[in-house]
């Protein structure tokens, strides 16, 4: 069975959605199946920060409903072994059937090795949706003290769902700046009480690869894209050392 990861962050402007389309590309890069899904119901964009904004997908209820078959998800151009599923529109979050929801994700299980949930910021319904059936949650900030306290509340209430298996990203990191406040990544993890997953440098190619279109790891082998590749890494299970460069 597969593993369902829930990629979240308790305020905007994290770079949470470019983030999950690093880790998942570079999975599939390694040859894992990966399905996609975009939960950010209004607000979606993971379909351009993998570079699929041209792929025509369909939408996780268009799935659900029984007018298609997982088998139809939209497959990357350049990774084959990447499905994707993009938010609906025209919809509310409170409108999904999550039993349908349910059933949907039980059946990805079965045909791929890593389901992405991409959800929106904050901790509302389209957050609840997607850690409530996350076997692991990955939750992404960044180093500036409001987000790594926001990063602590949004902690606070995945323990009180029950969630265990959680870990942080601290993301778009700049060395120089930690050094002048004296701020560590080891500070970062003690104020939120979580493990790490990763760091990830600040990296203008984030940027770029958005801008015309394609996934960081075809615009760059460095810097963030060479961060999300240990990340994958370590999401399977190697034991790949954590550093910043």
């Amino acid at each position: 069975m597969g593993e369902l990861i829930a990629v979240l962050s308790g305020k905007g402007g994290t770079g949470k959605t470019s983030l999950c389309a690093g880790i998942a590309t570079a999975l599939a890069q390694m040859g894992e199946k990966v399905l996609c899904i975009d939960c950010d119901i209004g607000l979606r964009n993971l379909d351009i920060s993998l570079g699929m904004s041209d792929s025509g997908a369909l939408s996780f209820v268009e799935l659900y409903q029984g007018n298609y078959q997982l088998s139809q998800a939209a497959a990357h151009s350049i990774y084959p072994s990447l499905s994707f599923l993009t938010a609906p529109v025209n919809f509310q979050p409170e409108d999904v059937d999550r039993q349908a929801f349910s059933d949907l994700l039980r059946q990805a299980r079965r045909e791929f090795s890593y389901i992405f949930l991409d959800a929106p910021a904050g901790l509302d319904i389209g957050f609840q949706l997607c850690a409530a059936y996350a076997d692991r949650v990955i939750l992404v900030t960044n180093p500036d003290p409001s987000a790594i306290r926001d990063a602590a509340h949004t902690a606070q209430k995945l323990e009180r769902m029950g969630k265990n298996q959680v870990r942080i990203i601290v993301n778009r990191v700049n060395r120089k700046l930690l050094e002048v406040t004296k701020r560590t990544v080891d500070d970062m993890m003690d104020e939120t009480g979580l493990p790490l997953l990763g760091v990830v440098p600040e990296d203008e190619n984030v940027v770029l690869a958005a801008t015309f279109e394609k996934p960081l790891l075809k615009h760059s082998r460095k810097g963030a894209a060479a961060a999300c590749s240990r990340i994958a890494k370590r999401i399977q299970g190697q034991p790949v050392p954590i550093e910043l460069r």
